[in-house]
């Protein structure tokens, strides 16, 4: 078994936001946030009909987050739970994801609005969401479920420094 994983990035992001306090901490929560994601020349041919997707799933890099822990106080919470049980960038891995909606294409870069990205933040990955795949139904969200009136108009901080 081999436990060492290499991932290269394909695109990296260019937001107005260059540092992590005070930005958005979900793209749900700031949906007409806009930025850009530059896709590396080499991948090109992988955006071949990507302008038919309303929204995109781009997996990131938390480049920006130093640490990795297993027990973090979430952005939406003021106590502790297991890095796994949050949406926290201080994670083993430190792997990111973001719903974003696509505006247009203009060569490889991509219009997107929902932004809750670093500027420079590396894209891993992106894939076309798709309702049928990506929505499940459910009324239990764990700690959740108390806080995500408060998303709008919450921002990071330095707490996972």
């Amino acid at each position: 078994m081999n436990d060492v994983v290499v991932c290269r990035p394909v695109a990296r992001v260019h937001s107005r936001f260059t540092e992590v306090t005070g930005m958005p901490i979900q793209s749900a929560g700031v949906p007409q946030e806009l930025a850009r994601v530059e896709v590396f020349a080499e991948f090109a041919a992988g955006l071949r009909d990507i302008e038919g997707f309303e929204y995109l799933l781009l997996f990131t890099h938390f480049h920006r987050c130093a640490s990795e822990k297993l027990e973090v106080m979430p952005f939406l919470d003021d106590r502790t739970h297991g890095v796994f049980a949050t949406r926290a960038p201080a994670r083993p891995n430190r792997l990111g994801l973001s719903i974003v909606q696509l505006l247009r294409v203009e060569g490889t870069t991509l219009h997107i609005a929902g932004n809750d990205m670093l500027d420079g933040t590396p894209v891993l990955d992106i894939k076309p969401y798709v309702p049928r795949f990506d929505v499940r139904a459910t009324e239990r969200i764990g700690w959740f479920a108390d806080r995500l009136d408060a998303l709008p108009t919450l921002r990071a901080d330095d707490r996972m420094a």
